[in-house]
């Protein structure tokens, strides 16, 4: 069994700050999940665009509001605490924050923990290890 506080990440290079959020890795590849989970924050008045090819992602938001626009479409998704989004056809999207937001992120196939979006937005696939 594993237990994992955010108090134990804060401060570590688990710790990833990529300009318009702070996403702490709470599980990662290392642990042997299947999956990865970030508890990650999202700063108010930011737009991120985000195209995970490689991966698959469920964001659940406890805290603050946003919106979600898919850009094979530009549908516009509403995003509020309490609320999951499922990018589950590898959606390239923008990530609006209206306020700061609390996202509680898990990630399919798992991230090593210190991955940045690329210029593209794209998290690379992590095939070691």
């Amino acid at each position: 069994m594993k237990v994992v506080s955010l108090d134990d990440v804060l401060g570590t290079e688990h710790e990833v700050d990529g300009g318009n959020w702070i996403s702490r890795r709470l599980i990662m590849k290392k642990d042997k999940m299947g999956y990865s989970i970030n508890d990650t924050i999202i700063k108010a008045g930011t737009e991120t665009h985000i195209w995970y090819q490689n991966h698959l992602e469920s964001v659940y938001c406890i805290e603050g509001e946003g919106e979600v626009i898919t850009l094979s479409d530009h549908k516009i998704w509403t995003i509020k605490a309490n609320q999951l989004y499922a990018l589950d056809q590898h959606d390239e999207h923008l990530l609006r924050a209206k306020t700061d937001m609390r996202m509680i992120c898990v990630f399919n196939p798992p991230l090593s923990g210190l991955e940045i979006h690329d210029e593209n937005g794209v998290y690379p696939i992590d095939d070691h290890e």
